[in-house]
């Protein structure tokens, strides 16, 4: 779950705590306990920078819904904590994702949304992501950097001042600063973004919403994308490129449309 508002700091802090004892004693990849963990840590970081839209409990409880039915039809429903998304109060149109399930829709992104399918396909691009692991891909290549340098400085004969511990911590850290950086500034890789476009054209058909509301939510973007800094044009591929990954899936994808219950549902949000 994510902390109220007010209590971003010190989850933060705790989490930091537990993730931090774990990654000092252990040297064993990412269980899904740890995952949970460094997405707390996110999360908690992202609600540093944004204020959750807390005027609608109602459109918050609507988008959880469709993400639950998304993750019940998708090949891995099951995680530590469960899936659970926030809306933030931004006008900016932007999503994110932390490890261990955490989801982020900025309000202007959602309220851009003309239909239930298109803000699926906003949910099922960051589940993809978290789905892929594409998150914790980016924290274990930051842990490699920081091996190399380790190594780098023993070559060279430099004295290691701080315990196996300290250094580990140290890297867990830096891995932390740089998933954060990397899904609120500078953006996944191209292929990440391309590969979740794809993946969650197959978890939308799945769960029985359009795959092409992912080119409609793509083309919403490109509308906008001129006239807004920062958000979608700096964390993500231009939605041409991305429209262009995915058209060709289309056509080949096979879906249990089930519009006739989700029109007059989003119109009732």
């Amino acid at each position: 779950m994510f902390p109220p508002a007010g209590q971003a700091q010190s989850f933060a802090g705790n989490a930091f705590g537990v993730m931090e004892d774990a990654f000092a004693k252990q040297d064993d990849s990412y269980t899904m306990e740890d995952e949970y963990a460094l997405g707390r840590v996110i999360a908690a970081s992202i609600l540093g920078k944004y204020k959750p839209y807390t005027a609608n409990q109602d459109l918050t409880n609507y988008v959880n819904r469709i993400c639950q039915t998304i993750v019940i039809n998708s090949p891995q429903p099951a995680i530590f904590n469960g899936y659970h998304v926030l809306i933030l109060d931004s006008p900016e149109f932007n999503a994110f994702a932390s490890p261990g399930g955490h989801l982020f829709i900025t309000r202007g992104l959602v309220e851009a949304c003309s239909s239930e399918d298109i803000l699926a396909a906003v949910i099922a691009h960051e589940l993809a992501h978290v789905m892929l692991k594409h998150g914790i891909a980016i924290a274990n290549s930051f842990e490699a950097q920081m091996n190399v340098h380790a190594a780098d400085a023993a070559r060279q004969g430099q004295a290691l001042a701080q315990s196996s511990a300290a250094n580990r911590l140290m890297s867990y850290r830096q891995q932390v600063s740089g998933l954060l950086d990397t899904l609120t500034v500078s953006g996944y890789a191209q292929e990440q973004e391309f590969e979740a476009d794809r993946e969650a054209a197959v978890l939308l058909a799945t769960a029985g919403y359009d795959p092409n509301a992912i080119v409609e939510m793509l083309r919403i973007l490109q509308r906008v994308q001129s006239s807004q800094m920062g958000g979608f044009n700096t964390t993500h591929p231009t939605p041409a490129a991305r429209i262009s990954n995915v058209e060709g899936l289309m056509w080949n994808i096979r879906v249990n449309d089930t519009k006739s219950f989700r029109v007059p549902r989003f119109k009732n949000k």
